[in-house]
């Protein structure tokens, strides 16, 4: 800056003033588009539901006074005839306020992003934890990126930085690769959302109601009453059932019947069946058939739909249905079948008498 004043204190008047008004003019034409953009991205923003036009005339009120003096300034000195090292000290203090306002909007954008995605009412507080971390985490990202491009600007050789750090990177990841692998998993889980917390959900043979989701692991409520815990990575590489996001359940029962049975009876086996489930508010009948010849019984396969995804609702209509099948069955006369056995006993002729000849 010293420079440049030097340099600048020998200029005429006839080339300094174009410069310095330029370099208001510059100015001036920068603070009004930064006024008009933000008047109108406002009046869009207020009749549109979308964030990003939010998040633009948030960043427009992040526009700092230095970045538009630095860059009115820039422009004035341009029109001067300056060595080339006064040029280059010009340029460096240009980019230096260019980083710094660039840093500026990446921590408002990202702290606009991680607040107005907090304040979703299905979020619950360990979800809210991590979005905190994530932002936390591009926030660091950000200010290095930015740090090794001014220093880079500055003259200084990052290269050996960069090396360094990403060989020291490589043995601290090889060291923490687990809690990584489990972090990068929260961050899937919480934005892809295979589960959330209140869900039921099946891993394997372990079933449960998810109670916690962290940065490391996973905690569901088991059924029997013991806290499960899971590491994210091992949800993610496992099949996971979620039944909170089931919006019918199907069921598949069978029924048999004994095989003496009258075929008039077995006719009207299927529309028994469907008289039961018009009276049943909260199933839906899908097809029954005679379906086989079993072994002891004529095996009928009633296909159906519980409305209601809730397992209580599930038992209490398969309560409701066998009860309906036995009444209804014992009015008309048909008996369930059970495993019996029939031993047929067939002479093949009369038996000789002992002593005779025939018999030898």
């Amino acid at each position: 800056m010293k420079e440049i004043w030097s340099v600048t204190s020998r200029i005429s008047w006839d080339v300094a003033l174009p410069a310095a008004l330029g370099a208001l003019g510059v100015i001036l034409a920068l603070l009004l588009v930064r006024r008009l953009a933000a008047h109108r991205l406002r009046r869009l923003a207020a009749r549109t539901a979308t964030v990003w036009d939010d998040l633009l005339v948030f960043l427009l009120g992040k526009t700092r006074l230095f970045f538009i003096l630095a860059l009115g300034a820039y422009a004035g000195l341009y029109l001067l005839p300056l060595p080339p090292r006064a040029m280059n000290a010009a340029r460096l203090f240009t980019l230096t306020a260019i980083l710094l306002q660039a840093a500026v909007w990446g921590f408002a954008a990202i702290r606009f992003l991680v607040e107005n995605y907090g304040r979703r009412e299905d979020l619950d507080p360990a979800t809210r934890t991590t979005v905190s971390a994530i932002g936390f985490l591009g926030r660091f990202l950000l200010i290095t990126v930015l740090g090794l491009l001014l220093l880079e600007n500055l003259g200084v050789d990052v290269t050996a930085l960069i090396t360094g750090l990403g060989i020291g990177g490589i043995a601290v990841a090889l060291a923490v690769q687990n809690v990584l692998g489990d972090l990068l998993a929260s961050l899937s889980i919480v934005l892809d959302k295979p589960f959330v917390i209140g869900d039921f959900i099946i891993i394997d043979e372990y079933m449960g109601v998810v109670e916690h989701v962290g940065l490391k692991t996973t905690r569901v409520r088991s059924i029997s009453g013991e806290q499960l815990v899971f590491a994210n990575s091992d949800l993610l590489t496992s099949r996971i059932r979620n039944y909170k996001r089931m919006h019918e359940r199907r069921v598949v029962t069978t029924l048999g019947v004994t095989y003496d049975t009258p075929l008039e009876q077995l006719e009207r086996i299927p529309e028994i069946v469907r008289s039961i489930f018009t009276a049943l508010e909260s199933a839906r009948l899908d097809r029954v058939h005679f379906r086989s010849l079993g072994d002891s019984a004529l095996i009928y396969e009633i296909v159906y739909y519980v409305l209601n995804p809730d397992y209580k609702v599930y038992i209490e209509v398969e309560q409701r249905l066998n009860l309906e099948l036995i009444r209804r069955f014992r009015q008309e006369g048909i008996e369930f079948a059970y495993p019996t056995q029939t031993v047929v006993l067939q002479s093949a002729g009369p038996v000789p008498a002992p002593g005779d000849g025939a018999s030898a």
